[in-house]
Parts: C-alpha cells; structure tokens; sequence
C-alpha cells in the first residue's frame, strides 16, 4: 500500500510533487521520494521516513529544478525501508523511472528472467522488476512497451512512468490499484487518491483497469492494453478542499470525530423525502428485495464491524437471514451462494484488495451484489450491480472515525427499507426509526462535548499493556471496533469479546488493575451482562461502562460509567462508539503516538 503523485505542465513539479505526497502520506510513510526531468537527466532524490525529511533534503523541491516528475511514499511490502528500496525505481542507465502502488506477485519469476538477460537489481522490491522489464521491451515506442509490460506482470499495479527520451510525457497505468488522473489549467496530475489534486483541479478521470494515460502539459490521452486509443469522460469533485486540511486540529482523526455528526446528516438527510426512505442510486425494485433470500455482508477492519451490526439489525428488523465474512477469507472457504442472494460489500475507498477480489467472486458466480462505498468512481462502485454512497468526505486519518459511522447510517437505511418492502414492519414504525435517525447528530455532538471527562480517564490508563472489550449481541460488535481503535493507534493490545464467553477461558486473563471496557446499550441484556461485570470486578478488574442514560443499576457494579443518550435499541452503535473512539484518542495523545499514521498500518489496504 503507497501512495503515487505525477505532474507535468508550466510550474516547477518538485513542490506539486511533494504536497501531492502529503495529502497521500496516509497511505504510506516509511519512506518517500521523487524523480524530476531537469531538461538534461532525471534526477531522484530518496529518503528513508516520514515524508518532512524529504522535503527538508529537498527544501521544499527547490534543489530539484524541472516541470515534469513522479513521486512516492512508501509502505514497505518488499524489502525495508532502505534508500535502495525507497522508490522511485530505475533501469540500468536511468533512462527509465518508475512509481508504483501494488504488488508484482510473479516478479521472482520476472526478475530471475531478466537477470539472465543480463540485468543487474540493486533493491529487494517487486517494483525494480518493472523498470527493468519496460528497459528490455522499450525499442522506441512507450505504448507498446508499456502493453507488453502489462501482458508479462501478474498483481496489482498502479504506475506511474517516465522515459528520459520522452521528457514532454507522463505515462499513467492500472490494474486493481486505485489511480486517477487530473487536469488543471497549468498542467496534468497523476494520483492514487482524490486529496491529492484537489489543490489544481477538480476535473478527474478515473482510470479502470488495463487503462494507460499518456499526458504532456496541455492534454491527456487514454489506450487499452491493446494500445488501441480510448475515450473517457470526466468527473468533478465536489470535495470542499478544506475536507483535506486538519483546519486547526492537533490530528486529523479528532477532526474527523468532531466531523461525524455532519457525516450522519449528510449520509441521513438527502435519504428521507417526505417521511420515506429514497435512495435513489440503489436501483433496486421492490419485487428484487422482496425475493433476497439471504444477505452475505463482506469487508476488512472497520468496515467488518460494521457489517456484524448490520446482521443484527437486518436479521431484527427485516427478518433476512444474513452472513458476514471478512473478505480476506470469503474466497477461500468456497461460500454458497444461492441465486436469489445478495452480496453487500462495505468499503470506505472502495478499492480495498480483498473486498474487491470478493465482489468479482460474487459476480462470477451470477449474484447480486451491492457497494457501500464512500468514494465516487471508485472499482467497487464500478463494478458492483448496485451502489449506495456514504457521503462521508475525504478521510486522511488511518483509524477510520467518520467513514465507520456513515457506513452504519447507510445500512441502518437498508435494513429500515428492505424491512418495510417486505411488510415486516409499518409505516409508523418507519417514522419512528428515521425520528430516531435524525436525532443522531445531535446526539453525536453532546457525546464528543463529553470530551474532558473522557481525556480524564484517559490519563489513567495511558501505560495499560492488556484492555479488553465486552459486550452481548449488537453491544460485542461495538466493542470490536472499540478494541481495533485502541490497538491501532496506541499500540496497546486489546480484545473484543461476546460478554458470556469470558468464562471460557479468557476470565483467566483478568488481574488486579485490568482495564475492561463493557458496553450495555441492548436493555434485554443488562441483567446478563451486568453479572458478567460482576464476575470480573470480583477478579480484581476495573471496569469502564458505556451503556444508555437511565441504567443507574450499572453503577453498583461497574467502577466507571459514561451514559450515552436514548435511542433505538437498533442504532446505539452509532452513539456507543463515540466515547471510545475518544478513549482511543486520548490514550494515543497521551502515550506520544503518532494518531494520524500508527505504525505499519495504511489507510485503505490495496494489496491482499
């Protein structure tokens, strides 16, 4: 997972080079560099960390004159981070010079190939292998070496080229891995992401797969892998470029908690017209979800968790049987799927590898499938048959906050809609559900104005080594993503677990002083879990409790208790998650983590 930028046009590309890197530096932050045509050679310069210490060596870009250049930031899959390793990469004479987001997976093979053509490798990458490989084909003309290149490697890939005897052109490709292409009034820009460019242009081409750019200073062009040229139309972004910028905040992830309720709104409000739910995007008649016969809900990491809430509350309310898989594992446990299923895809980038990989397993067994997906024109919402947008804005910070709760919105919006077509529930309990809905932001925001109160207690628990997170029904699905936040960005290890499974086993773990965090929103099971506290405090544990305004009960058994607002019972996620999304701040902030990019972690997983 790495971040690529490219410009080419009137202004020195070093400094757009380097900002564009910034805005993608979520993706990616081991290493960094950038290669410029000065007019006479391409000149690269490397360096191992954060992005700043290339800037400095470069300062700012303005040792590194030239109007047309590639960059990088890397986040290491093949080899350490090493200057070596550090991209980008070149052929033998520097004539050639490479970027690349993915993974070569046949470039052992590739590699042992060419160095009996006499190639000579100086890095441990995958992506070395390309710029050698483009070197053995190049006889003059880029495009047809650049398809030969394509019909050789097998994985991932999104490149980003350069050829010294071509010094007026970039050249662009893809093969699932996320690559737009923007067109400015002063030049052209390559990027993985949308923040990138925002800066120049809003005017974007997305590129799909086998696709090749080719762009100079005033135009850009578009081929298949044949090298046949092709047409393609462009998309505005409607970003607000501020969406991009931490606008004051010490991290982006608070700003993007403080984000939220305008989140919910956003995903919420265009959704409800005249006390019904519209999605206007989604596509599907009545009489396609009446006859779904079982949903099987696929995604990674947050978007997982998700996806475990919505079983919950689709199972409850519209009475659908429904499976959830990490998409990592999807493929290789050969699901059956039946030809009235539908497959729902949670993906925030909407190029996560393994989800990805999942839909088109999907799709080649003729299913239906469905993408919730934040950003437009992304492969997923591409290629699925159905999309539903969660209008979330740009998202920088690693550990998702806002993305997670605009995807619970879209499938709380789902569940009330499916459940209402199949005559589960009436008119009236949908104007009940969307009251509830709407009072969400609201909500959202008189929790994160609970903040001091939680960086307090944050304080105490900043040298915890072991927390763990219990819960029963929708209750264990916040206390995964509870316990994800905290391992993430704080590096303290954490569990998640069904509340009445402790004492099979993992009770044993339980010592004076350790942390458990237990949720209690699901008011049927208060009884229940409350004795699962007891039986834990009674070990000698100290137990955070996050449960509804009202359950005073709580109090004789937990030593801490933080209340969240009335809701329905189907949609406390949505509020649960707030003070531990906080917790999981704080206790960062407080231990010297670096929020925004915890270690060997990247924003959106692009290569299985």
């Amino acid at each position: 997972m790495c971040g690529i930028v490219g410009y080419i046009g009137e202004s020195p590309a070093a400094p757009i080079l380097l900002d564009g890197l910034s805005k993608l530096e979520y993706r990616g932050y081991d290493s960094a560099g950038i290669a410029v045509y000065d007019g006479e050679k391409i000149q690269v310069q490397k360096a191992i960390g954060r992005l700043k210490v290339l800037s400095e060596l470069t300062h700012d870009g303005a040792k590194m004159p030239g109007a047309a250049g590639i960059g990088h930031t890397r986040w290491a899959t093949h080899g350490a981070p090493t200057n070596n390793n550090a991209h980008p990469h070149f052929n033998g004479d520097e004539s050639i010079a490479v970027v690349h987001n993915g993974i070569i997976e046949n470039y052992q093979k590739l590699k042992k190939y060419l160095e009996g053509k006499g190639y000579q490798f100086v890095s441990d990458t995958d992506t070395e292998v390309v710029a050698h490989l483009l070197d053995y084909y190049y006889k003059g003309d880029p495009i047809e070496t650049i398809t030969k290149v394509m019909h050789r490697v097998e994985g991932s890939y999104a490149l980003g080229i350069m050829f010294k005897a071509h010094p007026g052109i970039l050249y662009a490709v893809r093969k699932d891995s996320p690559l737009i292409v923007g067109h400015g009034k002063d030049g052209n820009l390559i990027a993985s992401d949308v923040p990138a460019v925002l800066k120049y242009t809003r005017n974007v081409y997305f590129i799909q797969n086998e696709e090749i750019a080719v762009l100079s200073e005033e135009a850009i062009s578009f081929f298949n892998v044949d090298g046949e040229e092709i047409i393609k139309e462009p998309s505005t972004i409607d970003w607000d470029i501020n969406a991009a910028e931490k606008g004051g905040y010490e991290h982006f992830m608070l700003k993007e908690m403080y984000e939220q309720p305008q989140t919910v709104r956003d995903t919420l409000n265009p959704r409800i017209k005249e006390g019904a739910i519209v999605i206007e995007e989604l596509g599907m008649s009545d009489e396609e979800i009446r006859g779904i016969g079982r949903i099987h809900i696929v995604a990674c990491g947050s978007a997982y968790h998700t996806g475990v809430t919505a079983k919950y509350v689709f199972e409850g309310m519209a009475r659908i049987p429904v499976d959830v898989d990490l998409a990592s594992e999807f493929r290789y446990r050969n699901p059956i799927l039946a030809d009235n299923d539908l497959v729902i895809i949670i993906s925030q980038s909407g190029e996560t590898a393994d989800s990805l990989a999942a839909l088109r397993e999907a799709k080649n067994r003729g299913v239906k499938t469905l993408g919730i997906v934040n950003v437009v024109g992304s492969s997923i919402a591409r290629e699925a048959d159905k999309v539903m947008y969660t209008w979330a804005g740009p998202e920088i910070a690693v550990a998702t906050t806002k993305a997670y709760s605009a995807q619970l919105i879209a499938e709380y919006l789902l569940a009330i809609k499916f459940a209402q077509v199949r005559g589960e529930i009436t008119e009236q309990d949908v104007r009940a559900y969307l009251k509830d809905l709407q009072k969400l932001p609201e909500q959202i925001e008189m929790l994160l104005g609970n903040k001091g109160k939680i960086q307090h207690f944050a304080n105490r628990y900043i040298s915890a080594k072991d927390v763990f997170f219990v819960g029963r029904g929708l209750d264990h699905a916040i206390s995964m993503e509870g316990s994800l936040k905290l391992k993430e960005i704080s590096y303290i290890h954490s569990e998640a677990y069904a509340a009445g499974e402790l004492k099979h086993g993992t009770i044993s773990l339980i010592e004076e002083g350790t942390l458990v965090a237990a949720v209690l929103t699901q008011e049927e099971l208060y009884k229940k879990t409350i004795s699962n506290i007891v039986e834990l405090t009674s070990r000698g544990a100290f137990v955070l409790a996050v449960t509804n305004t009202g359950n005073t009960e709580i109090e004789k058994a937990a030593d801490y208790v933080i209340y969240i607002p009335q809701t329905n019972r189907w949609f406390t996620n949505s509020l649960a998650i707030i003070p531990l999304q906080l917790f999981s701040y704080y206790v960062s902030v407080g231990k010297g983590c670096d929020v925004d990019k915890p270690r060997n972690l990247a924003k959106s997983v692009t290569v299985e």
